[in-house]
């Protein structure tokens, strides 16, 4: 079901602009979690992660349905045109598998990151270090402000 625009936060820094879902919970490591029904969680991309990964080619998952899975574990890998980059667990429990989806259509991680395009689900509960939204929105001003400062030293070593 698709995200309702007034259940959102607008975020907009830089050249970066996004609605975050407010009812959803944050990873530092740039992962949503979202309940669906008790015990089970539906995981998916930030639409910044998503962004620095570009267009998206091929998701992949090393963990099978039923599998235990800790948090932090490398469970896939993700190929975009930018970057490849390991999957990684946001929650502790049971692997109950990915999103058929994103087989046929692996870009609704980029296009739809918060509704059609979340990526695995977990039996489980959520971890204590999760953040709302206002707290991922902090982690995500420090991230880009790091990158723009990196981006001037780059540009000054290259003058």
């Amino acid at each position: 079901m698709p995200v309702d625009p007034q259940q959102t936060t607008y975020f907009k820094q830089a050249r970066f602009t996004t609605r975050l879902p407010n009812a959803y919970s944050y990873a530092r490591s740039h992962y949503w979690i979202c309940e669906i029904e008790p015990g089970i969680l539906r995981i998916g991309m930030t639409k910044f992660a998503a962004r620095m990964l570009g267009d998206f080619v091929e998701i992949g998952f090393n963990v099978a349905t039923g599998e235990p899975v800790e948090r932090g574990q490398a469970i896939g890998s993700i190929e975009g045109f930018k970057a490849v980059a390991d999957l990684y667990n946001a929650v502790q429990g049971v692997f109950l598998g990915r999103n058929p989806a994103i087989e046929k259509t692996p870009d609704l991680v980029d296009t739809d990151p918060y509704d059609q395009g979340w990526l695995y689900q977990i039996q489980g509960s959520m971890s204590d270090d999760l953040l709302d939204v206002s707290g991922y929105i902090g982690v995500l001003n420090a991230t880009i402000e790091k990158m723009l400062e990196d981006s001037k030293k780059q540009e000054n070593r290259n003058c």
